[in-house]
């Protein structure tokens, strides 16, 4: 039996055939399975410094008429990088080093911003004609509480706070959110290209070359045309990369729905 008639034998394509589905239902269950994963950076922005300086005077930076030493604008960006949707999602910011004050929040791509949890609110919740507590100062000063009613995949929510810093080093603000099946991970910011992350194009632009040098090496026996192609792949390394990503996330997303 030659190897054309092996390729038709009906036997050999049924099971070739099974294996394919069977293998392209895992990779489908593997993508629609996957833990779901929020992601947030943080951005500070020196506001302001109160200083008292022999040479060139005194500097001083209020905030509702109280002098403030080391004032700062912070903005936390948190993404959906999910294959999913989720409803009434809680999310907490917190800090140990600086005193949250005035807040601003906004849902990115629509008009709405973030409300408080009715939990949060009665901690919060003062009767007319009085002033709050030192322990309703500190839960408002160190850490907010908020519901997101509907949180899809690729959306991104923002919340900037003017922050009272307690030293003039930068300070620190965190989210925790708690959700079954989601992971919450800080993440640097990333030079993007095209969306993706230039760090991960490249390496995924390096591994794809490392494959395509075998067989140049093998079929080529001119050593300057191999160096030479060699050399141009690496000048464009990222954008193979680029292209491998944004056609996963493609797919990806094709399964998803």
């Amino acid at each position: 039996m030659d190897l054309i008639e092996l390729i038709k034998n009906e036997y050999l394509s049924i099971i070739f055939g099974g294996l394919g589905g069977i293998s392209t239902a895992f990779f489908t269950q593997k993508i629609l399975n996957k833990r779901g994963k929020f992601t947030y950076f943080v951005a500070h922005n020196r506001v302001g410094v109160s200083t008292q300086d022999e040479v060139f005077g005194d500097v001083s930076v209020t905030w509702n008429e109280r002098v403030v030493d080391h004032l700062f604008l912070s903005t936390i960006e948190l993404s959906n990088e999910s294959l999913n949707d989720y409803e009434n999602v809680v999310i907490q910011t917190y800090t140990n080093d600086t005193k949250l004050l005035t807040e601003s929040t906004q849902v990115l791509g629509t008009p709405n911003i973030l409300q408080w949890t009715d939990e949060y609110n009665g901690k919060l919740h003062v009767e007319k004609g009085k002033d709050p507590t030192d322990t309703q100062l500190n839960i408002y000063r160190g850490q907010r509480e908020y519901l997101i009613p509907v949180f899809n995949r690729g959306q991104k929510i923002n919340i900037t706070y003017l922050n009272a810093a307690e030293s003039s080093e930068t300070p620190h603000i965190w989210l925790s959110a708690t959700i079954k099946g989601v992971k919450v991970k800080f993440q640097e910011p990333e030079v993007l290209v095209y969306g993706v992350s230039r760090l991960r194009a490249a390496l995924v632009g390096v591994i794809l070359g490392l494959f395509l040098l075998v067989p140049l090496v093998l079929y080529i026996s001119n050593n300057w045309i191999v160096a030479s192609i060699a050399l141009f792949y690496g000048f464009i390394v990222v954008a193979p990369g680029v292209f491998i990503i944004k056609s996963y996330q493609r797919l990806r997303n094709l399964i998803g729905g």
